[in-house]
């Protein structure tokens, strides 16, 4: 190995480490490509560490029962409804911290935290009553069995009632992220992850005094972990180690900041409610071939879903770069930040989907034996994979709006790519002209194809640059 390439090696350590303790955190200056790495590195372990809680929580409630995995499935249904509205409200304030922050008006971002904060207890107030008070009624509106409801309905009426775990978790470390802290963001998943994976087994099967609560210690685990990592976000706003500092003057409804959070998160909101129901209409689609088909489509999405999350790691810091830059008044440079992602993005989607397309039989193999299952699941991966590249630019691109503030056009190009293409498309090529199971394959990759391109061509036009937030 060469002098240079052992220099680029430990430069590259130096950075991971510099990223991981978080000691940067105004990204409108220096090397772009740095930025990048910095945000990206810290967001993408947060990424993983999200994905780590259903993992977790479906490896232990197996071994309790059937019903205690379904009602885990039925709940999880519900949260999504939950994880729409931190979601869309997370977008929010992430593109108007981000904004504060590249203003270097730091009380400013302050204030915007506060009011976000107040948003998601407000919501979430109002879903804990509803699920305290009717857990039993909720699994029935869900299909759940009599048997199932009355050996579930604890799991539900727990999770529901401390969903402002959940709520908070997501907003305050979406104020992180905009405010160049991923690191915290990072940290605060690691402990509540960290807390689960421990108080899962205890809860649910008992140890010494406490009792085995079966599916409800799941439940228990779970809020008391988040609750935890909510906990440790608050002590370092309050306490003020990172750049946003919230004190006792900033607790106070500011209804200018309110709406404008309000405004924008609809537009957050609703591309979760589109993408999510496009996934449930398609899901429908492939039921119609049977249960080996489907389970060779679930199979394939969950592999897809778990290597996009270091580029939804990516795609977060392109928000985070032009919401900071926009605040800085720096709108090329904002704008340069996205381009990089994206290639950056795309190279990685690229090496990914050269080994799909080779290995994606030993890859679906892994998870079951059925020959059916194999051909089916390993059929999807690799036309999904085919469009793989263009993902990588997708992604970048529709955050990258967000970050901006822009809720709107992301919304409106989900709405014309998924509902208007994506599902007539899949139902044409799938059961009007008999291609199938790969009539709904190739849906899904040209619409995300169409996503890139027409993000492309929206984003050149460059009205985002002037969205007032």
């Amino acid at each position: 190995m060469s002098q240079d390439s052992t220099l680029s090696i430990k430069k590259l350590f130096s950075y991971f480490k510099e990223a991981i303790k978080g000691s940067q955190n105004d990204f409108t200056t220096g090397s772009i490509r740095k930025a990048i790495f910095m945000l990206s590195i810290p967001m993408i372990l947060e990424m993983l560490m999200e994905s780590i809680f259903a993992i977790v929580d479906i490896a232990f409630v197996s071994q309790v029962s059937t019903n205690a995995v379904a009602t885990i499935g039925l709940t999880e249904s519900v949260v999504t409804l939950v994880y729409a509205v931190a979601i869309g409200v997370s977008m929010a304030a992430t593109a108007m911290v981000a904004r504060r922050i590249g203003e270097k008006d730091p009380e400013g971002a302050s204030k915007v935290a506060v009011q976000a904060i107040f948003l998601g207890v407000f919501i979430a107030s109002i879903v804990s009553v509803i699920g305290i008070i009717y857990p039993k009624e909720i699994l029935g509106l869900m299909g759940g069995e009599p048997e199932l409801i009355e050996e579930g309905y604890g799991y539900t009426q727990i999770l529901l009632g401390g969903n402002m775990t959940i709520m908070l978790l997501f907003l305050i470390n979406a104020i992180f992220r905009g405010a160049g802290n991923a690191s915290v963001a990072m940290k605060a998943l690691i402990l509540s992850n960290g807390l689960n994976i421990i108080l899962d087994p205890i809860f649910i099967f008992g140890l010494g005094p406490i009792p085995a609560y079966g599916v409800e210690g799941a439940a228990i685990a779970t809020t008391i972990g988040r609750g935890s990592a909510v906990i440790f976000q608050l002590g370092i706003l309050f306490y003020g180690w990172s750049v946003i500092k919230i004190k006792l003057k900033d607790l106070v409804l500011r209804t200018g900041i309110m709406l404008n959070l309000l405004k924008i998160s609809l537009g957050g909101i609703g591309q979760f409610i589109i993408g999510t129901s496009s996934w449930i209409f398609l899901m429908r689609i492939m039921s119609e071939f049977g249960s080996d088909v489907l389970a060779g489509y679930t199979i394939a999405i969950r592999v897809v879903m778990f290597t996009l999350l270091p580029c939804w790691g990516m795609s977060n810091a392109a928000a985070t770069l032009v919401g900071q830059n926009l605040g800085a008044n720096q709108p090329e440079r904002a704008e340069t930040s996205v381009w990089k992602t994206g290639k950056y993005n795309a190279w990685f989607m690229g090496i990914v989907s050269i080994v799909y397309l080779v290995f994606a039989k030993q890859i679906i193999s892994l998870f079951t034996d059925e020959a059916i299952v194999i051909e089916n699941g390993a059929l999807c991966l690799q036309i999904v994979a085919a469009g793989y590249i263009f993902y990588g630019y997708a992604m970048v691109i529709i955050q990258s709006f967000n970050g901006a503030g822009d809720t709107k056009t992301p919304t409106y190009i989900n709405f014309i790519c998924f509902w208007l293409f994506q599902l007539p498309f899949a139902y044409i090529m799938a059961i009007q002209l008999d291609f199938g199971p790969k009539g709904v394959f190739w849906a899904i990759t040209a619409a995300e194809v169409l996503i890139a391109i027409i993000g492309m061509f929206v984003f050149k036009r460059g009205k985002w640059k002037a969205v007032k937030v």
